[in-house]
């Protein structure tokens, strides 16, 4: 029916806007990772909070709120457009999380579990550039704004789904515009370097 693409997308807003960050950390017995370090709910500043451990299950998290609502409306047979709004809404979700005043992280995890769940060479390519800036730079803001900046252009070369570059576009420039502390401090070579352990 009409609305059920509707209900999908509201669905994968309401995903999105689960704060692995804020979960994982109450869980593992951790304080909530917005009153420390930068801020942010996410698996960077839960790393250099908390550790690796709960670094690494929030990136999961994180990442399985893009992969599993766009995988499973292609599975139930979304069209390539409502299927790229569900992406989209669940990185909307993180965002702006409903369950938590709708103060949520940047989004790079969640972003690239959307490009992973579009198609899986999507996600390698945009992973792939994420890996080796950060191998060259060891910046793990600069990682994530060249290789969203480059999804767009990914996504036009892999799939040809112009919806898909598009609304991957908008994310981002959303992505973007969170990250404008981080674009200040790259500019003036005061951005930190990612830390080994």
């Amino acid at each position: 029916m009409e609305w059920m693409p509707v209900l999908w997308v509201v669905g994968a807003y309401l995903l999105g806007s689960i704060s692995s960050a804020i979960v994982v950390c109450k869980l593992m017995g951790y304080e909530d990772p917005r009153q420390g370090g930068s801020g942010n709910p996410g698996a960077t500043n839960v790393k250099r909070l908390y550790g690796n451990k709960p670094a690494a299950i929030t990136l999961l998290g994180d990442m399985l709120k893009g992969v599993l609502p766009v995988v499973a409306a292609q599975a139930a047979g979304l069209s390539a457009d409502w299927v790229m709004w569900v992406g989209f809404a669940a990185f909307i979700g993180h965002l702006y999380p409903v369950f938590f005043g709708f103060k949520g992280g940047k989004g790079v995890a969640t972003m690239l579990g959307v490009m992973f769940g579009l198609s899986l060479p999507i996600g390698l390519a945009v992973g792939g550039t994420w890996l080796f800036v950060a191998k060259v730079l060891k910046i793990s803001s600069a990682s994530a704004l060249v290789a969203t900046a480059l999804a767009p252009l990914y996504i036009y070369f892999l799939s040809g789904e112009m919806s898909w570059v598009w609304l991957t576009a908008l994310m981002t420039l959303m992505l973007f515009w969170r990250h404008k502390g981080n674009i200040e401090r790259l500019l003036k070579g005061e951005e930190g370097k990612i830390k080994k352990g």
